[in-house]
């Protein structure tokens, strides 16, 4: 067949919505682009066709963006007896010492924060800055898969995404011990975070599904629905100052 034939074959058939020709790269999907600025974190209903779908024994604990929880109100999260007795004994004085009041929690934490981030987006990596405590995720799509468990543990941990349709699912582990709630539950290094990003109807804003479950923490797991608009130009830098717990030394 001639060359000029053959071309108007495969374009016919991509037009008529038909198998692409032998040895002809198929069109790969549109996905959606996360990239740019996007303004402070904050909690979005959680659609209730989405919490059907969490596994058994998930609850949706209500801290997502500025609010907190009260001591000793985990929402709905039921931590092991040696967790608890840890979580009780805790006090917010703890955490505003000067070699403590610099240390930036994990992103199980951090992700649900009222802060701005920014987000670079490539076909095998994406690159989240947050500005809370200058944090930087990198979240690869690569295919490789987690390092083995006796590498290293860190707050952003180690993170693998697949896309599934619009939705960018995110896969967490390797993350070290840190904040679960903001009133004293930290989590351990056997925490598993889920992560499931998708952007709204107009674009406008970036949506998260949060799931982790921790065995040696919780007897259930935990999720959390977070929102960010569009907008900001920029993200500040934290540079967090440790003198700044001289204002809560008594």
């Amino acid at each position: 067949m001639p060359i000029r034939s053959v071309f108007c074959f495969i374009v016919v058939a991509i037009v008529a919505g038909g198998a692409a020709a032998p040895g002809v790269r198929a069109q790969q999907p549109t996905r959606p682009d996360f990239s740019g600025f996007w303004g402070a974190g904050h909690a979005i209903p959680a659609d209730p066709a989405l919490v059907a779908r969490l596994p058994p024994n998930t609850v949706v604990v209500p801290d997502a963006g500025a609010p907190e929880l009260p001591i000793g109100n985990f929402g709905g999260l039921r931590p092991k007896p040696a967790a608890l007795a840890a979580a009780k004994a805790w006090k917010p004085e703890d955490d505003m010492k000067a070699d403590r009041v610099c240390l930036p929690p994990s992103i199980v934490y951090s992700m649900q924060g009222p802060f701005p981030m920014e987000i670079h987006q490539a076909a095998e990596l994406i690159v989240m800055r947050l500005e809370y405590y200058d944090m930087v995720r990198i979240i690869f799509l690569d295919g490789r898969p987690h390092p083995p468990a006796n590498a290293p543990h860190t707050k952003v941990g180690h993170s693998v995404g697949r896309w599934e349709g619009q939705t960018l699912v995110v896969d967490t582990t390797h993350l070290s011990e840190s904040t679960i709630t903001n009133n004293g539950l930290n989590h351990s290094e056997k925490i598993h975070l889920i992560e499931r990003f998708w952007l709204s109807p107009d674009g406008r804003m970036l949506l998260m599904q949060q799931e982790f479950e921790d065995p040696d923490v919780l007897d259930n797991r935990g999720a959390r629905f977070v929102g960010w608009d569009r907008g900001t130009d920029f993200i500040y830098p934290y540079e967090c100052d440790p003198t700044f717990a001289a204002n809560y030394q008594k």
